[in-house]
């Protein structure tokens, strides 16, 4: 029993008046993964007798887009194709094995499966949904533990979403879920229990390595196509090695965090905040204002208020001015650890290297003590005084012309020694 490509001449009616059969897909909605094949009314034909589980010879199958076709003969799947368009069957035909866009694996699967069955007379065209199927939701009924490596603490959430997935491997599927697929017809809705219960144990493991791998908690939401690769993996051996079907993304609608980790994040994000003296200050002179602010709306009188508020400004005063001191002093000292940081990059710029590889800005090298070298284009005065410019900087006597130098007895030289005097070029 085989299939081969039928000319794409004839549809709607016409098809039904002129072949035996003509069968396609019963109603496939976005969530339907397998659907029995039915055959069209066909009121104007005069064979009223015909066997629905008998496929005669010559009939005709349309394949629709994202769709898959395969027969089946006793059980046994005879042939299967993933191409659009309209088919012819021949008994006596080997199989055409058309896989469209499916992956070569389907081929091996219909290796492994085409002598499964019972033998008998038989014979079905199966249709399975190859879209994605979007919109299966998820949440978390207990809370999942994490490890957080920002906070040092063991986190505890609760998340909700969306996920989605893809039969990739139909022939696989129809084996491993044959009592489901004997009914001609398996909804997502029929298995959903069991996939939503292994997916959230996956969901845990997936959760769990992003911990390892040091996601902070916060931004699990914003890592949802990591997450996906990271049940991928988990998912890979069960979902699609077993059953024929990949998940191919996760959104995560929501995180919830269980009371003890709100005060947890909540203790440790204020603790961080007030570790600044400029923000800890305001914190303090803010509650100095809330409070003469608070004296000042009190019902017994603003005279009042003010007086207690000062017997209890002179207690705690002491305090404030504390607190105020210790602030101011580290935020200057903040200020010269910002100074000392803008400078840095300007006093390596103008550093020099040893010959040894030390980094030096004084005159002396810290490792070996040799001098700085002296830049390229000097000149020595003759009072001793390295300069750059046409003048010196200490005598203000000219720069010599073409490498010539003026010796302290006031004779110009071009060579290492005076020619007046005998005395070395300084």
């Amino acid at each position: 029993m085989g299939i081969v490509k039928a000319a794409m001449g004839a549809v709607g009616g016409t098809l039904a008046d002129s072949w035996l059969d003509y069968i396609k897909a019963q109603d496939m909605t976005p969530t339907t993964i397998l659907t029995k094949g039915e055959q069209v009314s066909n009121k104007r034909s005069s064979n009223k007798k015909g066997n629905a589980d008998i496929i005669s010879n010559g009939s005709r199958i349309e394949v629709g887009p994202n769709q898959m076709m395969f027969l089946t003969e006793g059980g046994k799947i005879v042939d299967y194709t993933a191409e659009q368009g309209y088919y012819e069957v021949f008994l006596s035909e080997s199989p055409s094995l058309l896989n469209g866009d499916l992956k070569a694996s389907v081929r091996e699967t219909f290796e492994r499966f085409k002598f499964g069955g019972q033998p008998g007379k038989s014979q079905q065209a199966f249709f399975v949904n190859l879209s994605e199927i979007r919109g299966i939701r998820f949440g978390t009924r207990n809370a999942l533990q994490y490890f957080d490596n920002f906070y040092n603490a063991e986190l505890f959430l609760r998340c909700h979403g969306t996920y989605s997935i893809k039969v990739t491997d139909p022939l696989k599927f129809f084996m491993e879920n044959s009592s489901a697929c004997s009914r001609g017809r398996v909804d997502f809705a029929d298995i959903q229990e069991q996939f939503n219960a292994e997916f959230l144990t996956a969901l845990q493991s997936a959760i769990g390595q992003m911990s390892v791998d040091g996601v902070r908690i916060s931004n699990l939401t914003a890592k949802s196509m990591e997450l996906t690769k990271y049940l991928s993996n988990v998912l890979d051996e069960s979902w699609n090695q077993l059953r024929g079907i990949e998940i191919c993304s996760v959104g995560i609608a929501s995180i919830s965090y269980d009371e003890d980790s709100k005060k947890l994040i909540n203790m440790r994000n204020q603790g961080a905040m007030l570790s600044d003296a400029t923000i800890r200050e305001g914190y303090v002179q803010g509650s100095v204002a809330r409070g003469m602010e608070a004296a000042g709306s009190n019902s017994a009188g603003a005279a009042q208020a003010f007086m207690g508020m000062g017997m209890g400004m002179q207690n705690a005063g002491g305090f404030m001015a504390g607190a105020s001191a210790a602030n101011l002093q580290q935020m200057q000292m903040q200020n010269a650890q910002r100074q000392q940081q803008a400078a840095a990059p300007q006093s390596a710029a103008n550093g020099w290297q040893c010959a040894c590889g030390a980094t030096n800005t004084g005159k002396f090298c810290t490792e070996c003590g040799k001098p700085k070298p002296a830049p390229t284009g000097t000149w020595k005065c003759s009072c001793g005084a390295e300069n750059t410019g046409k003048f010196c900087t200490e005598c203000g006597k000219p720069k010599p012309a073409d490498g010539k130098w003026t010796c302290s007895c006031g004779a110009t030289n071009t060579g290492k020694f005076c020619t007046e005097c005998g005395k070395p070029r300084g």
